[in-house]
């Protein structure tokens, strides 16, 4: 089992900055993980907060905090799509910073039983909130023609109807029930190159993104968030693919966006941008965090500020 005093989430140093922490602050850790977000915003100013993740077995990580901060610390078990929901049953209103760390967290990539890895053979399983159909009984039962569609899609993959094809066919004379096995076919359907990651990586992220209906959630998510923030509250987003940073991207620009859209019309003097975007280019890990951990090479962290403009979505009552 990882332990979350030694894991450093990725970006962490270039987040905290982002947050502009001040005391008696409200926060939101919106992907909990191993907690190290969280402990470390709460170690850097007295404030209070607020973690969310999905998956049940973060309580394990976040007991230790809880011991530590105390009342400044609440964890939940849930989906931060229904974030709205959870601060109106902590009684709190609005928040001045939000963090969100996308994708799988360590503790599911190398337990090889939660079905997330591709190097490690384990049951297919994929299931962040280890709810609901797994990654088996889903690629054992879907039409080859939406499987290919769904790889496509959410793992820009460029073979995805060969990789269906083929694993339409190993399903008719054998059940795929593990990774490897998934893996395998996987591989085996892509032609030999010198690319730099796995030839399953696109494959097992479209599957996992699908299952886990995560494109739903994230767009959910960022605007509940946007709904949350105080004036002058940040908004922190480190995604780990281009779907993921695409729509972040994609909705920033929206909630800013107080420009005309004809060079012939004047702006217009009251603005109504809920988001003032503070990165406009996405900041990378540096050099030696990379090499420190390689699962952050992909990373990207997207920041915007919450303006006194109402939000783009309408303000809850």
């Amino acid at each position: 089992m990882l332990n979350c005093t030694q894991h450093t989430p990725v970006l962490l140093n270039e987040t905290i900055n982002a947050l502009s922490l001040k005391d008696e602050g409200i926060y939101v850790d919106a992907t909990f993980g191993l907690g190290g977000y969280s402990r470390e915003i709460l170690n850097k100013c007295n404030c209070s907060l607020l973690a969310i993740d999905r998956d049940p077995q973060a309580k394990e990580f976040a007991a230790p905090i809880k011991s530590t901060f105390e009342n400044k610390f609440t964890f939940i078990n849930g989906k931060f799509s229904e974030l709205l929901k959870y601060l109106k049953e902590t009684n709190i209103n609005k928040v001045n910073g939000i963090v969100f760390d996308l994708g799988v967290s360590s503790p599911q990539i190398d337990t090889k039983e939660r079905g997330f890895s591709f190097k490690l053979d384990g049951p297919l399983d994929m299931r962040m909130s280890l709810e609901g159909p797994t990654a088996e009984e889903f690629i054992n039962k879907v039409e080859e023609k939406t499987l290919a569609n769904i790889i496509y899609e959410y793992g820009d993959e460029v073979f995805s109807r060969r990789i269906a094809k083929n694993i339409a066919y190993e399903r008719l004379t054998n059940r795929i029930n593990s990774t490897g096995q998934l893996a395998t076919i996987i591989r085996k359907s892509i032609p030999f190159s010198k690319q730099k990651i796995d030839p399953a990586t696109r494959t097992f992220q479209a599957i996992r993104i699908y299952l886990n209906n995560e494109i739903y959630e994230l767009e959910k998510g960022l605007i509940a968030a946007e709904k949350s923030l105080e004036p002058d509250g940040i908004l922190a987003v480190v995604s780990f693919h281009s779907i993921e940073d695409r729509i972040i991207k994609e909705f920033f620009i929206k909630c800013s966006n107080n420009q005309s859209t004809s060079r012939y019309l004047p702006e217009k003097n009251e603005r109504k941008n809920s988001l003032e975007i503070i990165t406009r280019k996405p900041i990378s890990p540096s050099t030696k965090e990379i090499e420190r951990n390689k699962r952050s090479r992909s990373a990207k962290l997207r920041v915007a500020r919450r303006t006194n403009f109402p939000s783009y979505f309408g303000d809850e009552e």
